[in-house]
């Protein structure tokens, strides 16, 4: 796999479970957001995000309140997707600052330092850029942090058309959205499992052939 990362012209990089090591922070926060309308409510919320990894926040709070909360709290007054937005914000901001980043990271950016670095997440965008110029590591993607409220499709069929991403390329994330929308795209993938939510992502790797990798790190090694 070394060989593959190194001749990629274009790295994208998902961030949660991939770059910051947030997603169990991210789905805690989403667990705050949702108390007011109960328990149930907020577990099942959980639930759909665990098992829709790298949508975005818009889409899954929007979700919940036009699905889950009339089937699980619809006696419930509890706050509206901009105090929903805001509170997950909330709770999730100290996180982000705090979290573990990717161990090897200045060696993979040293040993690929002729491709283009890239950012697509679900996360906000504007969110994404302030923390990652925070935690001093905004420099390594010089093809731009992109994330919410445009999906990864949109944002990958947008930077392909433009240019940005030069081919080859590979995605690395740890999520089935992130698998789809590289397949989509026709970008290769590569899942970053030690961090990863997506329970099934080893087994559709060992049937459908793409590369795992533990970690970051462990993609020069290999």
């Amino acid at each position: 796999m070394r060989g593959t990362v190194e001749t990629a012209r274009t790295l994208i990089f998902d961030c949660d479970g991939v770059v910051l090591e947030s997603n169990r922070l991210k789905t805690e926060a989403f667990r705050v957001a949702a108390a007011p309308y109960g328990d149930a409510a907020a577990d099942a919320l959980v639930a759909y995000h665990v098992a829709n990894g790298g949508i975005s926040r818009y889409v899954k709070f929007a979700h919940f309140l036009d699905h889950i909360v009339p089937g699980h709290a619809p006696w419930r007054d509890g706050p509206g997707l901009q105090a929903l937005l805001s509170a997950y914000a909330g709770a999730v901001r100290a996180g982000l600052l705090s979290c573990a980043v990717a161990e090897g990271l200045d060696a993979l950016r040293a040993a690929t330092s002729r491709a283009r670095w890239m950012i697509v997440s679900g996360g906000d965008q504007s969110e994404l850029r302030e923390i990652f110029a925070a935690r001093q590591i905004a420099g390594y993607f010089d093809a731009g942090i992109f994330g919410s409220p445009d999906t990864k499709h949109e944002i990958l069929a947008r930077e392909l058309s433009a240019g940005t991403i030069r081919r080859p390329a590979l995605f690395l994330g740890d999520s089935r959205l992130d698998h789809e929308a590289a397949t989509g795209a026709g970008i290769g993938f590569v899942f970053v499992a030690e961090w990863s939510e997506w329970a099934e992502g080893a087994i559709l790797a060992e049937t459908q052939g793409f590369p795992v990798t533990p970690r970051l790190a462990d993609l020069l090694e290999t």
